[in-house]
């Protein structure tokens, strides 16, 4: 343990992470350096440094990583139209490379021997953090207390926090965890492990419940360039702006919620109920415009890759050479992926109502039922025999041999 001289520490200054601190402090006899991420969590980052401090770090960072993770990690994983498991939409599995990735930064700047995470040893983050950390600096040690340490239980850390003056939230126990950022908000654990039982209404935070929704329904319309979602009712945004805009109109019409049982790479299943209310509109959104820019043959390729694209995000392989082959060939698909999609948005439910683009392949003179002078319905009668023809041969060798 000696050979610990300095550890930068995921912070986020709630019961677990305040507790670590202090346990690597005492156990490693080391300098620790906490990083804390504001990634639109909507959780008090003010005083966050001081107690960082005051509890025995001895260099706290405190970042503002918003438009980065929209930009670089949100909108990569839209164009591919990520989903796990056919209903989540990676909210936390989506956050935890660009944490780990800043936090090797500082590690290397403030020439730290490892760094620490809060995670437990039976989720999915442990995996996420350390494979990122080891992808980016291949000798970085890792120090996971919850692997560790015999502090097992809440009533343990609190006690450990009492002893050594470790100032704790004094917030009323929740019967789940969460865990929040601009894409999502997550709830686990608790009285959620019993997927039998229902989540309450007062446990959501991003979206009304969609029968207490406004009884009128909005309409908005959402313009992208290149895959990426650029404006929202003819107004330009930045990235994190625009996520947050669509969660607060998506969040007030109710929309986004899903409760599932997921699949969790160590091998488990997990219940976990979800908010993703602009994440929710926006992929929507996305997919109407690629239905008039994209190629079928193209279209059809890229679809046959969200399962993996998706699973390597939930896994934790963003910085894995697959990974960096399957974003340039999904990329690659979106040059042509530009126009604006009209929303309407009421009681839960998101309904699309036209779409249009520049670089649109939907031809009405193709497409009408009407007469037309481009399309020769006689043309089919080919297609229709050549595409037949195995299956006829197919039959009629069945037919000799019975």
């Amino acid at each position: 343990m000696s050979d610990i001289k300095k550890v930068v520490l995921a912070y986020s200054g709630g019961l677990d992470t305040s507790v670590i601190l202090k346990w690597l402090i005492k156990t490693y006899q080391c300098e620790v350096i906490t990083f804390s991420a504001d990634l639109g969590q909507e959780e008090e980052l003010d005083g966050l440094k001081e107690k960082a401090i005051k509890t025995g770090a001895v260099k706290a960072y405190v970042e503002d990583l918003k438009e980065e993770f929209v930009k670089d990690y949100v909108f990569p994983a839209f164009r591919a139209n990520a989903i796990y498991e056919g209903q989540y939409l990676l909210g936390t599995s989506i956050a935890r490379p660009l944490i780990s990735k800043r936090q090797i930064e500082i590690a290397q700047k403030e020439g730290a021997d490892a760094v620490s995470h809060g995670a437990t040893g039976k989720g999915n983050d442990q995996v996420r953090f350390e494979l990122s950390y080891f992808a980016l600096e291949p000798h970085i040690k890792i120090i996971a207390p919850w692997r560790d340490w015999d502090l097992n239980s809440r009533t343990m850390l609190m006690e450990f926090a009492k002893n050594h003056n470790i100032e704790i939230p004094q917030t009323p126990d929740k019967p789940y965890s969460t865990d929040r950022n601009l894409l999502h908000i997550s709830y686990e654990g608790g009285v959620l492990e019993d997927p039998w039982e229902h989540a309450t209404d007062d446990m959501f935070t991003m979206s009304v419940k969609p029968e207490h929704a406004p009884d009128i329904p909005e309409i908005i319309d959402i313009t992208f360039q290149q895959g990426n979602p650029v404006a929202v009712n003819g107004k330009k945004m930045s990235p994190a702006v625009l996520l947050k805009k669509l969660n607060t109109i998506a969040g007030r019409n109710g929309i986004g919620r899903i409760d599932l049982v997921e699949n969790r790479f160590v091998g488990m299943k997990s219940r976990g109920v979800y908010e993703t209310p602009g994440g929710t509109v926006l992929r929507l959104a996305h997919m109407t415009v690629e239905s008039i820019t994209l190629d079928r043959e193209v279209a059809h390729i890229r679809d046959s890759l969200i399962p993996k694209y998706s699973e390597l995000i939930y896994n934790g392989f963003w910085f894995s050479p697959e990974m960096e082959i399957l974003q340039k060939t999904i990329d690659e698909t979106q040059k042509n992926v530009s126009g604006r999609v009209c929303l309407k948005l009421y009681k839960g439910g998101c309904h699309i109502l036209g779409r249009e683009s520049n670089q649109s392949l939907y031809d009405e003179s193709f497409a009408t039922f009407e007469q037309d002078d481009v399309y020769s319905p006689k043309d089919a009668q080919g297609f229709i025999r050549l595409n037949a023809l195995r299956l006829r041969i197919r039959k009629l060798a069945k037919s000799k041999s019975s």
